[in-house]
């Protein structure tokens, strides 16, 4: 069991900081913390190595994680934050085992990635991209097929948790109809229809936007049958980890005509892009910045800050994993 308190000695906590940040926002970190910045692997590796004897708190995000043997290795390891709501890759059975407080940024970003599937949505089925190309080329709307409009259609989400839910009212000032699956169905959403198996989701969306949490559990659960399903006027959006959607059978479906459509924030190669997309014209990309705003951003920070003057103090938590 590790001594998860915290150091009362004068001298700041060592924090380790495992992805990029604004220097704005690790100039709030250091009125805390002796932050110790490593971005990249190989820093992260040397940082253990040199500082992991009296490093006490480490501030990652889900995709970037926190390995069993690299909290092995960090014996006055106290807290674990993921910055953002997702923690996959954070072995969070490991920092239990040995008594460490784990929290997350639940709902500081949710209205924020909310949006941004409303818009991925709207560029996708409205062609956007390619409407703006189109004029910079001198070809003027007669020339152009009518795209739909998004109003009256059917919206499938894949994970109605908080920020599914804030899609479904978006979706609903658009005059939607919106179905969702989950694990299990909400009560609480009663305007939604709810659907046992994404299969049948699709099968029933005229647009999918997924929604759910990363993790083996998640892995390819929109496959090639999931997206034959949406058809050829369908459309995916997916603002959640890019671990939900088989890249492959995505670009195959692209290419044989049985798509309308992607609009994608995350995939699979992280942070390159998913190569096998780049060639389609109705393919819409954006670098994983669908949380990220100044007042996102900043939110994500301050309830950081919060949670680790809680674990200071023995108080509980304010998002614990």
């Amino acid at each position: 069991m590790t001594d998860a308190r915290p150091n009362t000695a004068d001298a700041q906590p060592k924090l380790l900081l495992l992805m990029p940040m604004a220097q704005e926002h690790q100039a709030q970190l250091r009125q805390r913390f002796d932050v110790i910045d490593a971005p990249t692997p190989a820093l992260r590796a040397q940082a253990i190595a040199q500082w992991g004897a009296s490093i006490e708190v480490v501030l990652t995000i889900g995709a970037v994680g926190l390995r069993g043997d690299e909290i092995a290795a960090l014996p006055r390891l106290g807290l674990v934050c993921a910055l953002g709501a997702g923690y996959e890759n954070i072995d969070v059975a490991a920092a239990k085992a040995r008594g460490i407080a784990v929290a997350n940024g639940a709902g500081t970003n949710d209205a924020c990635v909310a949006d941004h599937a409303m818009a991925l949505l709207l560029a996708s089925v409205r062609a956007l991209p390619q409407q703006e190309q189109a004029l910079r080329a001198g070809v003027w709307r007669d020339a152009l097929p009518l795209r739909p409009s998004v109003n009256g259609r059917r919206l499938g989400i894949l994970g109605l948790g908080t920020i599914g839910m804030r899609i479904a009212r978006r979706a609903a000032a658009f005059d939607m109809d919106v179905g969702y699956h989950n694990r299990r169905a909400r009560p609480d959403a009663p305007a939604c229809t709810y659907f046992d198996s994404v299969l049948t989701l699709a099968t029933w969306a005229d647009f999918l936007v997924v929604a759910a949490p990363g993790g083996p559990g998640t892995r390819h659960i929109v496959n090639a049958e999931v997206l034959r399903a949406l058809g050829p006027q369908g459309h995916l959006v997916n603002i959640a980890r890019g671990s939900l959607v088989d890249t492959a059978a995505l670009a195959q479906v692209l290419a044989d005509g049985q798509l309308g459509g992607a609009a994608l924030d995350v995939y699979e190669s992280e942070p390159q892009p998913p190569r096998e997309l780049l060639g389609f014209p109705n393919v819409i990309l954006t670098p994983h910045i669908a949380g990220w705003s100044p007042e996102s951003v900043q939110a994500t920070v301050d309830l950081f800050l919060l949670n680790a003057e809680r674990w200071k103090h023995g108080q509980p938590l304010q998002t614990p994993v």
